[in-house]
């Protein structure tokens, strides 16, 4: 009963003026609540640890926390994706450029490879053109083309210091081209078989009928004005040189013709043919080389020009046939000859007569 009557304003220990309830109490009960929480989670634990009782709810959590952390993720993964994707559009242009330009590269490569097979195809069907040709050739590059339509001249990489010389005859893979009718040291022009100004002799291939096949200024026709209407030659026959004059080896492919036309009126027929030559296309030509032509030029007065000899088969034609001197002739002028010996009674020759298209 003294506890109640105590005086006022002393405070009892253990207890709050407002409240009236014990401090110690409240400390008490967080601590009761610590390590009961504690207990709780070493006892979880365990229990997962060793048996694994809380798996399903480990997964049951996971699943509900998804979401947030794709909500959470969701910035960042669009920034990488943004820069990625603009990476990649700059990969893709820097790429596409490149494959561009090795397109590019690999059209150029496949021109060239294509060129040099058809180059290669050129050199091949020339040497063939060559085998068929008995005498030594020069082989010699196409350079420039004359565009006066009245003169088909040619110019070639080849000049003296190369072997060439005026008057040697022009191949291709084909046939005749034409001939060499001006050089310089280091290149040379060539005639055409169609400049109006040249002439060739020719023969059938098939039966041997001999003619001049003349240029007409275009490069895909030639006529032959001196045969005969009743001549025997017809469309689609060969025309090969014959060798006549010295200046094309015999049997060489010439041209082909293309159109015979008898007129009952007149005494020639009008003949033309197209040359077999590419006389338009060939970039690579052979030159023959005439062992004895090229001795011949190269005496200082047995040089003949091409224009000489391109003029002498052009007036063949209108030129009456000399009559040759009686034998008796012959024997008289030689008779004071120191070469008529008494063991020679027929009054023959004892020195070589010189082959027709020598110059002596």
């Amino acid at each position: 009963m003294a506890a109640d009557f105590a005086a006022p304003g002393r405070v009892v220990l253990g207890s709050s003026p407002g409240n009236k309830q014990p401090i110690f109490s409240q400390a008490t009960s967080s601590l009761i609540s610590l390590v009961v929480v504690v207990s709780l989670s070493v006892l979880l634990m365990y229990l997962d640890r060793r048996h694994a009782y809380l798996d399903t709810l480990r997964t049951g959590m996971t699943t509900l926390v998804y979401p947030i952390q794709r909500a959470v993720d969701l910035p960042v993964r669009g920034g990488r994706w943004l820069v990625r994707s603009l990476v990649n559009q700059q990969t893709l242009l820097d790429e596409n450029l490149t494959l561009r330009q090795q397109r590019l590269e690999d059209q150029h490569k496949l021109q060239s490879l294509a060129e040099l097979q058809a180059e290669n195809e050129r050199l091949r069907a020339l040497l063939e053109s060559a085998a068929r040709v008995p005498e030594q050739v020069i082989v010699a590059d196409l350079l420039s083309v004359d565009l006066d339509p009245f003169s088909h001249l040619i110019l070639l990489d080849k000049g003296t210091r190369g072997g060439v010389r005026v008057g040697q005859p022009l191949l291709d893979a084909e046939g005749v081209m034409g001939q060499i009718v001006e050089t310089g040291p280091f290149s040379a022009y060539a005639m055409l078989i169609t400049d109006p100004n040249h002439a060739l002799p020719v023969r059938v291939h098939r039966n041997g009928l001999r003619g001049i096949a003349f240029g007409t200024g275009f490069t895909d026709q030639l006529e032959l004005p001196d045969l005969p209407v009743n001549a025997d030659i017809r469309e689609g026959d060969l025309l090969v040189t014959s060798g006549l004059g010295g200046r094309y080896p015999e049997g060489l492919p010439a041209a082909i013709v293309t159109e015979v036309v008898r007129d009952p009126t007149d005494d020639f027929a009008r003949i033309t043919a197209r040359p077999t030559a590419m006389l338009d296309r060939s970039r690579e030509v052979l030159l023959v080389v005439s062992r004895s032509r090229v001795t011949t030029e190269a005496e200082p007065d047995g040089t003949t020009t091409a224009t000489d000899i391109v003029s002498d088969e052009a007036t063949a034609k209108d030129a009456p046939t000399e009559e040759m001197p009686a034998a008796e002739t012959i024997t008289s002028q030689d008779d004071s000859s120191p070469d008529q010996s008494p063991d020679n009674p027929d009054n023959e020759q004892t020195d070589d007569t010189p082959e027709d298209g020598d110059t002596r």
